[in-house]
């Protein structure tokens, strides 16, 4: 099995699907964030969260905080995926794995995806408040994050969660930084933008500045909630909405 994809057991594996939707998550979490996403999306459409190395069943395995070295690994890995139809959604971190991504794979020569999503995160041309925390002592980064609510209020009564909790933070935020550094170029594709009506992290004006960072069609849609609008229902909805106009359905036999 493909370590970078985390498909729910049960879950068909469409060999030959309208479309491939790739999701990308948050710094300090995985492909779960993506877990409730699937009953959203046409059957035709496949949901292929990808999980980054460092946590989850991957917990084992080093972070990656080099931009290059991650756009080797999923070109390696989810470049034999692409010969079909697909788009990339990314929420915060994931929204600049999916844009580099996207923009990498497009230098290159390959096809492009249909549609780029981003979410909850700046553009990457705008100072972020998180991304320079990385550095910081535990304590500071810390602070840093309970400040503009990006942590679970239990995580404090579970010390061990926590520290695994601010390595990985901190690698991801390394991540990030790196992943802006290399930014700049525009996408050939459509980019559709979400940012949370009360996201202290990534407000809207921030997020409607990635209109710049494509000669296609831009959209921008506010949607309820803080930093985290990812697990809720809007997001997904709001999306298929979206991919229902670029997926091409399939004849009926």
């Amino acid at each position: 099995m493909n370590q970078y994809l985390a498909v729910a057991p049960g879950i068909s594996e469409l060999p030959d699907p309208a479309l491939r939707l790739f999701c990308f998550h948050h710094a300090g979490a995985g492909a779960l964030a993506f877990a409730r996403w699937r009953p959203r999306f046409p059957r035709d459409v496949q949901v292929l969260p990808v999980r980054l190395p460092g946590r989850e069943t991957r917990l084992r395995e080093p972070r990656i905080t080099d931009s290059a070295q991650l756009l080797a690994e999923l070109d390696a890995n989810l470049g034999p995926l692409l010969d079909v139809p697909h788009a990339f959604y990314g929420h915060s971190l994931g929204a600049l794995v999916a844009y580099r991504f996207a923009l990498h794979r497009t230098r290159a020569g390959h096809r492009p995806p249909v549609l780029v999503g981003v979410g909850a995160c700046a553009a990457p041309h705008l100072p972020t408040p998180l991304v320079e925390q990385a550095d910081l002592p535990d304590d500071r980064l810390l602070a840093a994050l309970a400040r503009y609510g990006t942590l679970p209020p239990y995580l404090f009564e579970r010390p061990k969660w926590l520290g695994i909790l601010l390595s990985t933070m901190r690698d991801d935020l390394q991540l990030a930084r790196s992943l802006r550094e290399g930014s700049g170029g525009a996408l050939s594709t459509p980019l559709h933008a979400f940012a949370g009506s009360e996201d202290m992290v990534a407000t809207v004006p921030t997020v409607a500045a990635w209109s710049r960072y494509t000669s296609a069609a831009f959209d921008l849609r506010t949607v309820a909630g803080g930093h985290f609008f990812v697990r809720g229902a809007d997001l997904p909805t709001l999306l298929a909405a979206q991919l229902r106009l670029v997926a091409t359905p399939r004849p009926i036999a």
